[in-house]
């Protein structure tokens, strides 16, 4: 099993990333660059999660194997005493050294992991400081050509890179000034690591302490079905508000983008660029605009004033953002009229006697083999009006219980005399018996959680419009980069700081044990010592008045204060938007209503009428046929007559008939119809209510 858990691993992580980036992006329509740019990023990112814990338990692994050899050579050497010989040992000397190392299942060779860490490390690293910021503008830019969007990004990322170049070359010119520092490329390295992952520790503290009371009181929430009900039309109100801004910015542009294509000429220059924009327009405006333009009709350029090649970068640009925001706002507003609709069922049923739960509009689709045989109604009944609540209820709790567990011990791993951080107790007690799957158990949930609160708050925020992450493949390019961009400089602190809860870091323990690969990566911290043993140990604490913050919802107060509409339960404008957005819910309901109504009136009027056109056409055609048999002998002497009539049926007669049989369907029936006009028109009468007269007129016409 040497390296196979890693392989498998890596290939698991791959499909994850695959799959969020599929939720959340667009395949089709987004650029192939900008998907494996993210791609790429959140994979990286998410193998240090997972492959972190594969190096904690294989680190434990070697320390055993040091201590068994420090002991058996201790005794040749000199019989010193017990304290001595087990004051960098993590466990009791009774046990560690009289037990023999396991290695474990998922044991990885020694000199991959630290290739490993160094290829993923300084990947991502590149990606989140130069190349996502600058493929960032390259996406966002307006330009028609590669060249014109490449200038762009240099441009806006000027200031961006030159800020980097001031601080190297500063950093450069101290160290030459001081000679007596003498500091290595070693040493540089590390202070460039140090400087990357401080600023990632400052904004992952303000994210976790949001994320670790968020995530516990959300699924108490939703738990709550009123509640939840009650903010879901407040986001619907809010919503619909800004479906219309939307749609009236898109007018804007669209207006503005039909101007111009009338104004240039399908010979001008420009004419290219035009078509470029207007293929980024939806198609209903495409084929209302056209080109409006007459072959024939040249351009002048003394007459006419044209815009530059300037101005349609930027209205090629306002096309791109408007259509994206249309879009997004349309298929979130279906999903959330679907959240209501069925939060709404939910509390209908809850009062129900038969435990079984009726939908107000059930799916069109046809059930599969689950909702037939597994999820049926009665059991979609207890799920969703009682076993889903109390689920809900208990995982909120163990949440919360985790929170706590992770707020003691980031404001006491320093502390290694007693140990005092909960998490570092748990991985040395099963460090002591040498579970190394128990160990990796732990790491992984902890790790998990920890980026839990720290990505689902990644995902949450929203910068008004230019940063939004919604799923339905709705997310844009820049928020996309955006999001990796964060993920690569949050992640790497995020790791260091949870081999400091478990006291697997010797900058943070200041204990002589081995140190993971992961962590002889990034190096010690000894060069900045007012870092490590300031900043990464007293700012954690903050985390603290973060978490008290976000439970009494002080950042939503402020921002509800700024004007900013926020969900608050003792706001007149909360109680105003929650009104609002029962009426949009209930008259988008009575629209579903109408056009199911009218389909299953149209489906009924159909499935009735055709049955009594069958029955019509069975009744004539037997008439006709009996017709036939006793008038055979007395139409024979007609035969050359009628036989020059045949075939004068045309393609226009049939095509009337076929109209006159969906007038009227009581009175008529097509398959009356014969080769002959005559016995046409006489069929027609023998078909409805003159059947009566059809026996005469035959015998008098027979006569002649």
């Amino acid at each position: 099993m040497s390296g196979a858990a890693l392989g498998i691993e890596i290939v698991v992580v791959f499909f994850l990333a695959l799959f969020l980036l599929h939720r959340y992006g667009d395949f089709r329509k987004q650029q192939r660059m900008v998907l494996f740019g993210t791609l790429l990023a959140w994979y990286l990112c998410f193998l240090i999660v997972f492959i972190l814990p594969l190096d904690v338990s294989t680190t434990i692994y070697n320390q055993c194997l040091t201590d068994q050899e420090e002991h058996a050579a201790i005794p040749a050497i000199s019989p010193l005493p017990v304290n001595e010989t087990t004051r960098n040992s993590s466990v009791t000397p009774t046990e560690s050294l009289s037990k023999s190392c396991y290695r474990p299942w998922s044991y990885i060779p020694n000199g991959i992991m630290p290739v490993f860490w160094r290829v993923v490390y300084w990947t991502s690293q590149c990606l989140t400081w130069l190349l996502l910021p600058f493929m960032q503008s390259y996406a966002r830019s307006g330009g028609f050509s590669i060249t014109g969007k490449i200038k762009t990004a240099l441009i806006e990322n000027a200031i961006y890179y030159g800020t980097y170049l001031l601080i190297f070359g500063s950093l450069l010119i101290y160290v030459a000034v001081h000679p007596e520092w003498r500091l290595s490329w070693y040493e540089l390295q590390t202070i460039g690591i140090t400087a990357a992952n401080t600023w990632g520790l400052f904004l992952l503290v303000l994210l976790l302490g949001y994320g670790l009371v968020e995530i516990p009181r959300s699924y108490w929430n939703a738990s709550r079905h009123g509640h939840l009900l009650v903010k879901t039309y407040f986001k619907a109100a809010k919503l619909m508000t800004e479906k219309a801004d939307a749609e009236e910015n898109l007018e804007d542009v669209m207006e503005e983008v039909r101007k111009v294509s009338e104004s240039i000429k399908y010979n001008h220059p420009l004419r290219k660029y035009i078509d470029t924009v207007l293929r980024k327009c939806p198609v209903d405006y495409q084929e209302k605009m056209g080109r409006n333009m007459d072959d024939y009709e040249d351009f002048d350029d003394k007459q006419n004033v044209y815009p530059s090649e300037k101005s349609l970068v930027k209205l090629h640009k306002q096309v791109i953002y408007a259509v994206q925001r249309h879009n997004r706002t349309h298929v979130q507003w279906q999903i959330l009229l679907q959240q209501a609709i069925h939060l709404e069922d939910v509390a209908k049923n809850e009062t129900s006697s038969t435990h079984q739960f009726v939908h107000s509009f059930p799916s069109s689709e046809p059930a599969g083999w689950f909702s037939r045989y597994l999820y049926t109604p009665t059991v979609e009944w207890y799920w969703e009006c009682l076993l889903k609540r109390w689920s809900y209820r208990l995982l909120s709790v163990l949440l919360m219980l985790f929170s706590v567990a992770v707020v003691w011990s980031e404001c006491t791993f320093f502390s290694t005399r007693p140990i005092l951080s909960l998490f570092a107790v748990f991985i040395q007690l099963a460090e002591r018996e040498y579970n190394y799957l128990y160990i990796e158990m732990a790491c992984f949930v902890t790790i998990f959680f920890l980026c839990t609160c720290v990505y689902s708050t990644v995902f949450r925020i929203r910068v008004f419009n230019y940063y939004y992450f919604a799923s339905h493949h709705q997310t844009d390019a820049y928020s996309l980069q955006f999001s990796g961009m964060l993920f690569c400089r949050l992640t790497p602190p995020l790791c260091l700081n949870f081999l400091g809860l478990i006291h697997m870091d010797s900058a943070i323990s200041h204990q002589q044990k081995q140190q993971t690969a992961y962590t002889s990566i990034m190096g010690s911290m000894h060069v900045l010592s007012f870092i490590a043993n300031g900043f990464y140990i007293y700012y954690p604490m903050l985390i603290v008045i973060l978490c008290i913050a976000t439970y009494f919802s002080l950042g939503t107060r402020c921002l509800n204060l700024l004007g900013f509409q926020q969900f608050m339960g003792d706001s007149e404008m909360t109680s105003d938007l929650i009104d609002e957005g029962k009426e949009l819910i209930r008259r988008e309901k009575r629209k579903r209503q109408r056009i199911e109504d009218g389909e299953n009136r149209r489906r009924e009027w159909k499935e009735r009428y055709s049955n009594s056109r069958d029955d019509y056409a069975t009744r004539n055609r037997s008439t006709h046929e009996m017709k036939e048999t006793n008038y055979s002998d007395t139409v024979n002497p007609n035969a050359n007559r009628q036989a020059k009539y045949s075939r004068t049926g045309s393609r226009t007669e049939r095509d009337c008939i076929e109209l006159l049989q969906d007038a009227e369907p009581l009175d008529f029936n097509a398959d009356s119809l014969t080769e002959d006009p005559l016995d046409a028109e006489a069929g027609r009468h023998a078909g409805g209510r003159y059947l009566s007269m059809s026996s005469s007129r035959n015998r008098i016409f027979d006569d002649v």
